[in-house]
């Protein structure tokens, strides 16, 4: 999985099961904030990505969001269950999950076997 896309994955699941507004989220793998901002609700997320200059979207019902990515044109599948979010990738054709803890995740990438950790 990318590491942009990962970043924007990560900040709407946090955003969806904490209902906090954020403007960016930190990325502990690079050190720095990614900066990230617009409206998110149960049923739309319509954010844009400032960093890489690309949206990232689509629409949700009952937890289950089909997602797209407009910078490297290809579909997210998100879902979130309680404080778990779990999706898949169609860009790189792998899985991923992850655990809100308050303003932080800790998101697994199945495709590059390792864990990735953002906070609000």
């Amino acid at each position: 999985m990318r590491s942009d896309v990962r970043a924007c994955a990560a900040y709407v699941a946090m955003r969806l099961i904490s209902g906090r507004d954020a403007s960016a989220v930190y990325d502990y793998s690079v050190s720095g904030y990614v900066s990230i901002d617009g409206p998110i609700t149960a049923t739309n997320v319509d954010v844009y990505d400032y960093s890489r200059g690309a949206h990232f979207g689509g629409n949700g019902s009952g937890g289950r969001f089909s997602l797209y990515d407009y910078g490297h044109s290809h579909h997210i599948d998100l879902q979130i269950s309680g404080n778990n979010y779990e999706g898949y990738d169609y860009g790189s054709s792998c899985h991923f999950s992850g655990t809100v803890n308050g303003t932080s995740t800790s998101l697994y990438d199945y495709g590059s076997s390792g864990y990735f950790d953002y906070s609000l």
